[in-house]
């Protein structure tokens, strides 16, 4: 699995949303930003973004996962 390939998960979950991922292997830093976090707590946030990864996840593909959660207002 790539940083291209991850994106693709995760801006498949987040249509309204900028994602950028860096990191290769299976370490990967993730950083959302959608409107689809507003009125979520982090955990939550977290949460959403790791279920575009389930599959993932749970293959060994993606093994450690940092997560940066935004909505467009508070990134601007």
């Amino acid at each position: 699995m790539n940083a291209e390939q991850v994106s693709a998960l995760v801006s498949s979950a987040f249509e309204d949303g900028k994602v950028q991922v860096d990191g290769a292997g299976a370490n990967y830093s993730i950083t959302v930003i959608s409107d689809a976090f507003d009125g979520k707590r982090p955990v939550a946030r977290q949460q959403a973004v790791y279920a575009a990864l389930r599959e993932a996840i749970g293959s060994g593909d993606i093994h450690a996962v940092n997560t940066q959660t935004h909505t467009h207002g508070e990134w601007a």
